[in-house]
């Protein structure tokens, strides 16, 4: 819900107002994003919370697997509405490796997640996002991977969202379980998990 989405982004972007003398006020300030992209579901709920958010979040680099066709439909289709309503708004895409396709087993999935940190990382040191917003798909990792090394390494601080799916109502998918432990903010769209993982955020269902 729009409600949702303005408490998510509230809660986690408040460090981002700044005073704008001209404006005699308080503004966003404008943020290079990157939206994580999956396929499916997951490509359907970070949809709607990107069509909350307001024209500050600009630019968007949206990251996809390069298998991922159908996400980059739904995203050219989703901005060239946008771009409708707000002729500034701009927009990338950028295509890597998947870490793990269906059905792939999980010791194989370690060398093709490795391989797709090759791609992700200069990818990541050289757009430099101030935040990353991601919902599963486990090709997320190497993305989140590569924004934590920035900060490691001391070159910028990138604020991690990961937000788990709707419908994952008593554990958390795989993706998550991992992003529990490194993400600035975790939200979970259900209190039993909330229960379950105390670090977490429940602000109700944000998508």
């Amino acid at each position: 819900s729009l409600w949702g989405v303005w408490l998510l982004l509230s809660y986690c972007c408040g460090c981002g107002w700044c005073y704008a003398p001209e404006n005699r006020g308080y503004r966003l300030c404008p943020s290079a994003c990157w939206w994580w992209r999956g396929s499916g579901g997951h490509t359907t709920e970070i949809l709607r919370l990107l069509g909350s958010l307001s024209k500050h979040y600009n630019p968007r680099h949206y990251v996809l697997a390069d298998t991922d066709k159908m996400s980059a439909v739904k995203i050219r289709l989703f901005e060239e509405k946008r771009a409708e309503r707000d002729s500034e708004s701009l927009y990338t895409t950028h295509h890597i490796p998947r870490s793990r396709e269906v059905q792939q087993s999980w010791s194989s999935s370690v060398f093709t997640t490795l391989y797709a940190m090759c791609y992700s990382l200069p990818l990541t040191f050289r757009l430099k996002p101030d935040l990353v917003l991601c919902n599963g798909p486990g090709t997320c990792i190497p993305i989140c991977a590569s924004a934590l090394l920035l900060g490691i390494l001391g070159i910028k601080k990138v604020i991690i969202v990961y937000v788990e799916s709707i419908c994952r109502v008593e554990t958390l998918s795989l993706s998550g379980k991992i992003l529990y432990h490194f993400s600035d903010y975790f939200f979970v769209q259900w209190p039993t998990l909330k229960g379950k993982y105390p670090k977490s955020v429940y602000l109700g269902r944000i998508v």
